[in-house]
């Protein structure tokens, strides 16, 4: 039977584990190796681009299968192609010019406002770097974050996965969270410039031109901890932790929700920050601003 190039590629896959290569011919040897290296690359590119276009694991679906579940005897082109399936390919990186394209609609700048206004992570690898966000939620908010990644996915280069924190330092219980990060653009540049001083997040002096009901509703129910973003019932009151925050933030984002919302609020201090009220006659108001843009997994937010 002709030998073919599989064969001669499983030849120089296993003829070093059985230690008989250097029996070969040096000048032989140097050109089995260059040939397999250069048909190796030939037919690893081809299964990227079949991969890219969505049909790479259908071309070894058949030899998986034959291999591990049928008796019949497996061919040297088939171990081969097998072999070759498990090379790994390295994601592709954006260029400068790819990254430059990508651009952020009014609609999800207000999103990122009021994600901003929460507990959104902004990181920047160097102070010349674009900036990636980072989106975390506890595992009970699944379907949030699942939304939120809907709406950012062509963002982002991976789903979003789940992962253990260390243990709380308060009760020692282990938090199961779900993250996804989006990739490091320009069009993120503008709000961390905003939001971040020295890498400290902070209150834009212009958040009032910022700050829109769509905002809001995204910066209630981005809130994870159990005190941020509460409907107290029996108050019908809805407090927002704004404790990070210095107290002349906080007053200017009072000032912002009166004026531009229309929302009666107050600062209650809260351990050594402030937190913002939202008080009782206000809460119909609240919720003509929010419910339409809460996910109906946060509706307990405002109380419904």
């Amino acid at each position: 039977m002709q030998t073919s190039f599989f064969s001669i590629l499983f030849v120089a896959v296993v003829l070093p584990s059985l230690r008989i290569f250097p029996l070969l011919n040096r000048t032989w040897s140097v050109a089995m190796a260059a040939i397999v290296l250069l048909h190796t690359a030939v037919i690893v590119s081809y299964a990227v681009y079949i991969q890219s276009i969505g049909s790479g694991m259908n071309v070894f679906s058949d030899i998986y299968t034959n291999f591990f579940f049928t008796k019949s005897s497996i061919g040297l082109e088939e171990i081969s192609l097998l072999f070759l399936s498990l090379v790994p390919v390295k994601p592709q990186r954006l260029t400068k010019k790819e990254k430059q394209q990508f651009t952020l609609s009014d609609l999800l700048k207000q999103i990122l406002v009021g994600l901003m206004l929460g507990d959104l992570n902004a990181q920047k690898r160097t102070s010349n770097s674009n900036v990636r966000l980072r989106f975390e939620q506890g595992l009970v908010h699944e379907q949030y974050l699942m939304h939120l990644f809907e709406l950012f996915k062509s963002y982002c280069l991976a789903a979003p996965k789940t992962a253990n924190r260390l243990p709380d330092k308060r009760t020692g219980n282990i938090y199961t969270r779900i993250t996804f990060t989006t990739f490091s653009l320009p069009c993120f540049n503008e709000l961390y410039n905003l939001f971040y001083l020295e890498g400290v997040k902070i209150i834009p002096s212009n958040i009032g031109e910022l700050l829109t009901g769509l905002s809001l509703a995204y910066w209630l129910h981005h809130k994870d901890d159990s005190d941020d973003g509460t409907f107290v019932k029996g108050r019908d009151i809805v407090i927002i932790s704004t404790n990070s925050y210095s107290e002349s933030d906080v007053d200017l984002l009072i000032t912002v929700l009166s004026n531009k919302l229309g929302l009666k609020c107050r600062k209650d201090k809260h351990g050594n920050g402030f937190r913002i009220v939202i008080v009782k006659s206000s809460l119909s108001k609240l919720r003509e601003l929010v419910q339409p843009h809460l996910h109906s997994s946060m509706l307990h937010k405002i109380g419904l």
